[in-house]
């Protein structure tokens, strides 16, 4: 019997005759957890921030203008000073069975000379050496972009699985299959695949992004949007 969707002439249906949104005549919401932000708004009360600031300005964080809605993160303007997010509430959970899938669109000003990260962590005031998460990293030094699965302090990284370009949109994402693997790509092309050996399925986790100045001199961070999604 086919798992594929059922098609109406008003629509399609992913759920079986007789579930109360089978003839709704589009794909069931709520067969996933999803939170995804474009970034048309942002309410700092919805977010974890952790801020360092050496020098007599101030990090802001703020909509700016642009097509499709985005977040500029703009740090001040001493070496290490920075600024993180962690949306407010631990709601993901990598779960045996059960397929999560995350992506991000963003850029820096600065590849070379700053350290960030995106995707998703345990909620911890130094994102940047999280014990917990399944997420993208960049260095200070370099402008190599490293893909991290830990647990418990215990991680696989794959290291400079691409570069990252000043000013530059780039698109990161990864999935899980629910079973053996992790696959993660940028800008839409599959890159590698990761062992789940560490994976953090003990951990609830949350969306975290952010930078730090690699230099004395400030950096910006520029998110259009983010996306989560597991099956229930």
């Amino acid at each position: 019997m086919s798992n594929g969707p059922t098609h109406f002439r008003s629509g399609v249906s992913n759920t079986s005759p007789g579930d109360p949104l089978y003839k709704f005549g589009m794909l069931d919401p709520t067969k996933w957890h999803t939170y995804f932000n474009d970034f048309d708004t942002f309410t700092a009360a919805d977010w974890t921030i952790t801020t360092t600031e050496g020098g007599a300005g101030d990090a802001t964080e703020a909509i700016t203008n642009a097509d499709g809605g985005r977040l500029l993160i703009t740090n001040d303007d001493a070496d290490d000073d920075r600024d993180f997010f962690q949306k407010v509430g631990e709601s993901f959970k990598f779960a045996t069975g059960k397929r999560l899938f995350f992506k991000a669109l963003f850029q820096v000003s600065d590849a070379t000379q700053s350290d960030f990260v995106m995707g998703l962590q345990i909620t911890d005031t130094t994102p940047l050496a999280v014990t917990d998460g399944v997420y993208f990293r960049k260095d200070d030094g370099d402008a190599l972009l490293d893909f991290v699965v830990i647990k418990d302090s215990t991680a696989t990284t794959a290291t400079g699985i691409a570069t990252v370009v000043d000013a530059t949109d780039i698109t990161v994402a990864f999935d899980y299959d629910g079973d053996s693997a992790i696959r993660y790509y940028v800008n839409g092309v599959q890159i590698g695949t990761s062992a789940v050996t560490n994976l953090p399925d003990d951990e609830e986790l949350t969306i975290s992004f952010g930078i730090q100045n690699g230099a004395a001199a400030a950096k910006t961070m520029t998110v259009d949007y983010v996306f989560a999604s597991k099956e229930r």
